[in-house]
C-alpha cells in the first residue's frame, strides 16, 4: 500500500496546528499564531480590488519572476530605506510568501551534502527545507535571557563544508534585532569562508525604540553574497495574501528563480499589483505602523508581568518570549497545553524551534504573539493574571 515518502515522514504535524486546534476546542484567546485579528490598510485592499477588476490582465498568470510593477517597487523600497542597488529586472523574484522565498533560496543555492548554519530558535520551516535539499543543519543558539550569540560558538560552526547561513532579523521568536556589531561579525565569517547568507527580514519595519534594522546585504562586500527575503503580510497585516519576494545579486537570484519556477512558477497576480502600491506608501504609514505595535507590545509586556512571567522587552517583531518557571512546574509543551485549556490563552512552546541538543534552553519559555486587537490583549491580560494568584 503506498505511503508517504521517507523525506517528509519525520516532519510530523506542526506545533501550530496542535495549539490552534486546542485553542478552538477551549475557546481560548489565541496568542500563538502570528496572524493579526484586524484588517490591513483600506487603501491597500482597495488596490487589490481594482487589480481584480482589471481581469483581462491581472487575473491571469503573472510573469514567473513577478509582476513588473512589484519588482520595481521592491527595488525602489530597498533603495529608499537601505540604499541598496537592486536590479528590478534580474535581481528580484516574487514568491508565494516568505516561506516559499526561503524554500526556493535553499533549493536554488544549496547542494546535497552542504552544511548550513541555523541560529536557534529558528522559524519552523527552515529545517524541513534543508532536509529536503539534502543539506545538514548546524545549530548555533541564542542564549537567554538576552538572546545573544556566543561569538566562539558561531565561529566554530564555520568550516570548509559551510555553504550558507540562514539569518532572521528582526528575529522570530525572540524579538531580537541584531546589532551592527553582531551582523559585522557574521559578515566577516561569511567572507572568510565564502558563505552565502539567506536573510529573512519579514519584520523589517516592525522595530521599536532605538533599535535599527540593518540588512546584512548593506554591509561592505555583502550584497553579492546575500539574498534578502521579505513579504507583504507582516508589514501590511495581510498574511493571507502570501506575497513574498527575494532580492539580491542577479547571479544568486538566478539560482533562486531556477527553483521557484518549478515550485509555484508565479504568485497571486492581483495581490502583486496591490503589493506594489503598498510598498510605495509614504513614510508616515511605516511610522504609524510602528507606533501602533509599540502600544500593543506594551500591553503584552504588562500582561506578562501581571501573570508573574519574566520577559525581555522585544526590540522588534510582534513576538515575545517569556519565562514561566516562577508560576508553573513543567516544560514548555505542558505549559502551553495548560495555559490553553485551563487559563484560556494559547501560546507556542518554543522548544520546537530548537535542535534536540539545545532545546533545554527554552524548556521554561513560551512565545506570545501580540498582533491582536487591544481589546483581545486586555482580555488575555485578565486571564493571564490568574496565574499569579
Amino acid at each position: 500500500m503506498p505511503t508517504m515518502s521517507n523525506r517528509v515522514a519525520p516532519f510530523g504535524t506542526t506545533i501550530f496546528t496542535e495549539i490552534n486546534q486546542l485553542a478552538l476546542q477551549h475557546n481560548a484567546i489565541n496568542l500563538g499564531q502570528g496572524r493579526p485579528d484586524f484588517d490591513g490598510p483600506a487603501d491597500v485592499i482597495d488596490a487589490a480590488i481594482k487589480a481584480l477588476q482589471n481581469g483581462a490582465v491581472n487575473n491571469q498568470y503573472a510573469p514567473g519572476l513577478g509582476a513588473v510593477p512589484l519588482r520595481q517597487a521592491v527595488a525602489a523600497h530597498a533603495q529608499r530605506f537601505y540604499n541598496l542597488p537592486v536590479d528590478p529586472n534580474a535581481g528580484v523574484v516574487v514568491t508565494a510568501g516568505a516561506t516559499e522565498a526561503v524554500f526556493s533560496s535553499v533549493m536554488g543555492l544549496i547542494d546535497r551534502g552542504d552544511e548550513v548554519i541555523l541560529i536557534e530558535p529558528y522559524f519552523d520551516s527552515y529545517v524541513p527545507n534543508l532536509v529536503m535539499a539534502g543539506a545538514t543543519p548546524i545549530y548555533v543558539p541564542l542564549h537567554p535571557p538576552t538572546w545573544t550569540l556566543d561569538p566562539d560558538e558561531l565561529k566554530a560552526a564555520f568550516n570548509s563544508k559551510t555553504r550558507a547561513i540562514i539569518l532572521n532579523t528582526p528575529q522570530n521568536p525572540t524579538g531580537r534585532v541584531f546589532t551592527r556589531e553582531e551582523l559585522t561579525f557574521i559578515a566577516d565569517l561569511c567572507k572568510e569562508h565564502d558563505v552565502t547568507v539567506i536573510s529573512d527580514e519579514v519584520y523589517e519595519h516592525l522595530i521599536f525604540d532605538s533599535a535599527q534594522h540593518i540588512p546584512i546585504a548593506s554591509l561592505p562586500d555583502m550584497f553579492e553574497r546575500t539574498v534578502t527575503v521579505s513579504s507583504l503580510g507582516k508589514t501590511f497585516s495581510v498574511t493571507g495574501w502570501k506575497i513574498g519576494w527575494v532580492y539580491g545579486a542577479p547571479e544568486l537570484i538566478k539560482g533562486v528563480n531556477q527553483a521557484h519556477q518549478f515550485i509555484t512558477f508565479a504568485a497571486n497576480h492581483p495581490g502583486q499589483i496591490a503589493a506594489a502600491y503598498a510598498l510605495s506608501l509614504p513614510g508616515t504609514y511605516f511610522e504609524e505602523f510602528q507606533t501602533m505595535y509599540a502600544a500593543k507590545r506594551d500591553l503584552m509586556m504588562s500582561a506578562l508581568k501581571g501573570a508573574g512571567l519574566k520577559a525581555r522587552t522585544p526590540e522588534g517583531t510582534y513576538f515575545v518570549m517569556a519565562d514561566f518557571s516562577d508560576v508553573f512546574d513543567g516544560d514548555d509543551l505542558e505549559f502551553a497545553r495548560y495555559l490553553t485549556s485551563e487559563v484560556g490563552v494559547a501560546c507556542i512552546p518554543p522548544t520546537f524551534f530548537y535542535s534536540t541538543e539545545h532545546a533545554h534552553m527554552a524548556s521554561t519559555q513560551a512565545r506570545f504573539a501580540f498582533c491582536k486587537s487591544d481589546g483581545m490583549l486586555q482580555q488575555a491580560a485578565e486571564r493571564l493574571a490568574t496565574l499569579a494568584r
